[in-house]
């Protein structure tokens, strides 16, 4: 095996420079036995490559070759088979399985403890090794740090160092003094022998004669150290002299500490004080204000803001770890506490009666708004009670029951007030479409006593600043109010049962004037209280973000937010939905009013649907464009659902007016009315909806219209008896064609060439169906010819034909001269005369049509007797010239 592995490193590895470790004679596992090696090397350049190398013998020769060869780092797994037991067999896991049969149990021992090494120096135990003795693997760690895992060779790798350069020199001169360093080796050996033991001697020699020059040195080094003895005995003697002076200055220094430490503490005590009086002193001039200022002067407010914004600054001071603990600290949190509890009471008395107060002056107002059509100016109440917005903050942050009470407080007395007035303002706007002169009886001011009034006052305050008590004059006031209008609201209703056909352009004209005075009015009264709302009561306007909403109150009371009864403030979606909570309860009168003005207009004239539409669709959409979620944009739009809802109906109306539509059998049928309403409705809507911002409700509407006017017309035109279907059909899509035509709505434009086809379609109907055939038998005897010619009788052959020979043909000719025809002619024009109607006007282009008719039947027949009887000088009794001047001379005497 030794003779192997030496031929293998030299044929193989050493041209690549590469060097063998270990060897195995192996074969594969149940296969045929073809010996070969497995081969453990490393490079010999740096890094170190380490690999296992498959080596076969070659089958045309004693020479091997290399067959494979793996890296190291590809093992996984050794796998020894049987740790106990002596078994050749043993698998290496590259990136498949390689399963070998050593040739015996020592060779595979020895190239697996190899393998183990190289993993352990090289691959930091990365291989797993599965089934090995414990003891081969221990047997194989390296006793010393610089043994070789790979024996002597690699030791000798290890342990091998390169000449320098200088070293290289020295040989190469030494080996010039003796020519014969490399024939006579030996010779050479024994020469520097005998040099290096020379140079021993000379060595020893120079130690011996450096003794006496040592002797000398050691007596110095004694003398050396009697001066440090004696130097270190002075020392002593200092030390112990300074000893005393040490600790007088250790007694200084801790004294120094102490006065330092005091001087700290004083500073910092002073600081904290100073810190408590700066912060948690309030004024006395504040104090005097809190307690005593007076809130109805603009002065006395700006000094109460002032003290209440310095109370706020001095209860919400960060006190520093231990303020808290402090007896004054306390004393004056309570004082505070006292002093905030004390104005918070006095200043929602005093906007209670600020609310009843100007309630009252407003109330005094509405007898001069009772005839016009105008809501009452709330500007002055609001700039009144805007000096005290920043007071309400300070109660908001300070005390939220108080601010919440003083808020249920405003919702309720205000919304008894807007009442009032809103539905006063509507029975005027009723009163003003219907045209009643009632007035002076309606609205005369009813009296309020002193006593009404003083109950109400009391009723609106208590302790706690939240309303208490009753409320019942001023709800009887409001039930006689809305109980009187409500019995003279019913007969104007009744009053205005009007058709459509009673009112002209100048009532829509008004009715859409009072509608758009009345949104009008509105509008500017609901944002003007919302935007003082919201700087009053210091509530953010921003959109509500989606997932924040709190529960509010409804409608009928109860506290404006469910999570926020502790004091703590609304957060910003919450104070949004305040804002609406509250503007609902303020106008909560405004819908209903609204429906029933809407329900009275439509009463009125169901056409005024389609001026609503367009009025509310508008303010609905300049709402939206201010604020989508404003208490405004949702009652309009919840208005437009209602006013879009009758405009439909006032559409579904129509249709079934049109399909409930009865004709007289006894007279002409005319232009249907239904096709008439449609023309008026469609002109009305027109000037209604130029430039609105809901076109596609009418187009959609137009549609169901035309469709229904279609259906019905054809429907009329067949259960006519008086009147030809064609006529009928004819008349009205003529009408129908030319309404749309000049009101060009774009969305009909198919409708539009369908009535037109309709209409050119019936009128040759018509035509052919009434001129039918004037000249009856001249027409059966060129039928019975043209019968002939379809049998295939030749054109020119028929005149010999018995029956329409040329004899026969002038007999025939001669039954129909001028005068006949004319005369023909003359009971036509009556009969059409009779058939259509006046307004349309379509008689001279039926007559007209008609006469083109038959001029085509004249033209006919010249050519058959042009083809069927040449050269026999055969004409009719009349020409073309003689038919037009019949029919002109007609048309002229009718």
């Amino acid at each position: 095996m030794t003779a192997i592995k030496h031929a293998l490193q030299r044929d193989i590895f050493t041209p690549n420079d590469e060097r063998l470790l270990s060897i195995v004679n192996v074969c594969k596992a149940g296969k045929k036995k073809k010996n070969c090696f497995l081969c453990a090397t490393v490079t010999t350049e740096r890094p170190v490559q380490v690999k296992v190398v498959k080596v076969k013998k070659s089958d045309k020769g004693d020479f091997y070759k290399r067959q494979i060869a793996w890296a190291l780092r590809d093992l996984a797994v050794v796998d020894a088979k049987d740790a106990i037991k002596e078994n050749p067999e043993f698998d290496l896991h590259f990136e498949k399985i390689y399963k070998w049969v050593a040739s015996s149990t020592a060779e595979k021992n020895t190239f697996i403890s190899c393998i183990w090494k190289l993993n352990q120096r090289y691959l930091r135990k990365k291989i797993d090794f599965v089934n090995v003795s414990s003891q081969l693997l221990e047997e194989s760690v390296p006793s010393g740090e610089n043994q070789s895992v790979a024996g002597g060779d690699e030791e000798a790798v290890d342990e091998y160092q390169e000449l320098n350069a200088r070293e290289e020199q020295d040989i190469e001169i030494m080996m010039e003094g003796c020519e014969y360093a490399i024939s006579n080796a030996e010779a050479f050996a024994e020469k520097l022998s005998r040099e290096l033991q020379v140079l021993d001697g000379a060595n020893i020699q120079s130690i011996m004669a450096s003794e006496k020059q040592v002797n000398i040195l050691m007596k110095l080094l004694d003398e050396a150290l009697k001066e440090v003895d004696q130097i270190e005995l002075k020392l002593s003697s200092y030390e112990e002299m300074l000893q005393s002076v040490k600790e007088q200055m250790d007694q200084i220094s801790e004294s120094n500490h102490l006065i330092h430490l005091s001087n700290t503490n004083n500073v910092k005590l002073l600081s904290e004080i100073e810190f408590l009086v700066n912060h948690m002193d309030l004024a006395k001039g504040h104090i005097k204000a809190l307690q005593e200022g007076d809130l109805a002067s603009s002065r006395g407010i700006e000094a109460c803001t002032n003290a209440a914004d310095a109370l706020l600054q001095c209860m919400n001071i960060a006190l520093r770890p231990g303020h808290d603990m402090l007896m004054a600290v306390k004393q004056q949190q309570q004082r505070f506490s006292d002093l905030r509890e004390h104005f918070a009471r006095r200043l929602a008395s005093h906007l209670n009666n600020v609310f009843v107060q100007q309630g009252h002056d407003q109330s005094s107002t509405l007898a001069q708004h009772s005839v016009e059509l105008t809501l009452p100016n709330h500007h002055p109440f609001h700039r009144d009670l805007l000096r005290y917005a920043k007071l309400m903050e300070w109660l908001k942050s300070t005390d939220y029951g108080k601010y919440e009470g003083l808020t249920k407080n405003y919702m309720d007395y205000l919304s008894r007030l807007y009442e009032r007035e809103i539905k006063d303002f509507f029975e005027v706007a009723k009163i003003k479409m219907t045209g009643t002169t009632k007035e002076s009886k309606k609205f005369a001011t009813l009296p309020r006593k002193e006593s009404a009034v003083k109950q109400e006052t009391e009723s609106l305050h208590g302790s706690s600043g939240k309303l208490t008590g009753s409320t019942s004059s001023l709800n009887k006031l409001t039930v006689q109010s809305s109980g009187n209008r409500r019995s003279q609201s019913s007969s104007l209703l009744d009053m205005g049962n009007m058709s459509t056909s009673d009112l002209d352009v100048a009532d829509r004209t008004k009715f859409d004037k009072i509608f758009e005075q009345v949104l009008s009015e509105l509008e500017p009264l609901c944002l003007a209280e919302q935007d003082f709302i919201s700087k009053f009561f210091k509530l953010q306007q921003h959109q509500s973000m989606p997932g924040t909403m709190t529960e509010a109150e409804d409608l009928d009371g109860g506290t404006l937010s469910r999570q926020h009864n502790s004091g703590t403030p609304l957060p910003v979606s919450s104070e949004k939905d305040m804002i609406r909570q509250m503007m609902i309860k303020i106008f909560r009168c405004i819908e209903p009013e609204l429906n029933n003005l809407i329900a009275l207009g439509d009463k009125i004239d169901s056409f005024n649907s389609l001026y609503m539409l367009v009025k509310m669709s508008h303010h609905v959409w300049t709402a939206q464009n201010v604020d989508p979620a404003s208490f405004l944009s949702t009652t309009l739009g919840n208005v437009l659902v209602t006013v879009k809802r009758n405009f439909d109906k006032c559409i579904s109306t129509q249709i079934r007016q049109m399909e409930e539509v009865k004709i007289s059998k006894k007279s002409k049928v005319g232009i249907l009315s239904f096709v008439t309403e449609f023309e008026e409705f469609a002109g009305l809507a027109e000037s209604i909806f130029k430039n609105a911002e809901r076109r596609g409700d009418l187009d959609k509407a137009y549609t169901k219209l035309i469709r229904g006017v279609f259906v019905n017309v054809e429907k009329v035109a067949n259960e006519s008896q008086k009147t030809p279907r064609d006529v009928v059909m004819m008349e009205n899509f003529h009408h129908i064609s030319a309404t749309l035509s000049r009101l060009k709505i774009s969305c009909l434009e198919a409708e539009k060439k369908e009535a037109k086809q309709k209409y050119t379609d019936h009128l040759q109907s018509y035509v052919i169906y009434s001129l039918g055939q004037p000249l009856e038998k001249l027409n059966h005897f060129f039928e019975g010819v043209e019968a002939r010619v379809a049998q295939g009788i030749r054109e020119e052959e028929v005149s010999y034909q018995l029956a329409f020979n040329k004899q026969e043909l002038r007999k025939v000719i001669k039954e129909y001269p001028g005068k006949e025809v004319k005369k023909g002619l003359d009971n036509l024009y009556k009969k059409v005369d009779k058939h259509l109607c006046e307004e349309e006007n379509l008689l001279q282009v039926v007559w007209h049509s008609m006469q083109d008719e038959f001029i085509r039947q004249y033209k006919h027949f010249e050519g058959l007797i042009a083809r069927c009887y040449p050269g026999s000088g055969v004409t009719m009794e009349f020409t073309i010239q003689d038919i037009l001047d019949y029919c002109s001379s007609i048309a002229q005497s009718h």
